[in-house]
C-alpha cells in the first residue's frame, strides 16, 4: 500500500487566536476550504470525537460526499481530523498546525501548516493516480489557506478588527 504525506505552509495575516476561531468552526469550511462545496452536517465548534460532513469537488468535475471525525485538538496549536469518502484515497488524515509569527512590520500573524496523509492501495496504479491528483491537492491546500486569509481580513476590515 502506498502511503503519502502532502504538506503546504502559508502565513495568514491575522493573530493566532483569530485564525483558530475560524478554523475551529466546522460549519464554515465551505467558506474557505477550496474543495468544499457545502457543509451538509456539522456540530459548530470542532469537538474531539464529533463528525461533520461535506460535499466536495475532487478531480475535475467529480464530486464526493465526505465525513470527517475530529481526532485531536491542541488549542491554538494543532487540529487533526480523519475523513472518509475520497476513493481511491484511504486513511485520509488532515492536520492543521499553527504558530504565531511577527510580520516584517511587527504585526501578529500566523504560520499555518496544512498536511494531508493518505494511502492509495493500488500498487503501481496508485503511484500513477497520485502523480495526477497530488498537484491538484497541493494547489487546493494553498488556495484554502489564501481563502482563509482573505476571509479573515475581509471580516476584520468590516468590523474594525485588526
Amino acid at each position: 500500500m502506498n502511503h503519502y504525506v502532502v504538506t503546504e505552509t502559508a502565513v495568514i495575516a491575522a493573530p493566532l487566536g483569530r485564525v483558530w476561531d475560524v478554523i475551529s468552526r466546522t460549519d464554515r469550511y465551505a467558506e474557505w476550504v477550496a474543495g468544499a462545496i457545502e457543509v451538509t452536517d456539522h456540530h459548530g465548534v470542532a469537538t474531539v470525537g464529533k463528525t461533520y460532513a461535506e460535499r466536495n469537488r475532487t478531480l475535475g468535475p467529480l464530486k464526493t460526499d465526505s465525513v470527517w471525525t475530529v481526532r485531536e485538538i491542541e488549542p491554538l496549536k494543532r487540529r487533526v481530523d480523519t475523513g472518509t469518502g475520497f476513493a481511491p484515497l484511504q486513511d485520509v488524515t488532515n492536520t492543521f498546525e499553527f504558530r504565531p509569527v511577527r510580520s516584517p512590520d511587527g504585526r501578529d500573524t500566523t504560520e499555518m501548516t496544512y498536511q494531508v496523509e493518505y494511502t492509495i492501495p493500488l500498487g503501481p496504479l496508485g503511484l500513477l493516480l497520485d502523480s495526477i491528483q497530488q498537484p491538484a491537492m497541493r494547489a487546493g491546500m494553498r488556495t484554502s489557506m489564501a481563502n482563509l486569509n482573505t476571509l479573515i481580513r475581509s471580516e476584520d476590515s468590516g468590523t474594525g478588527r485588526r
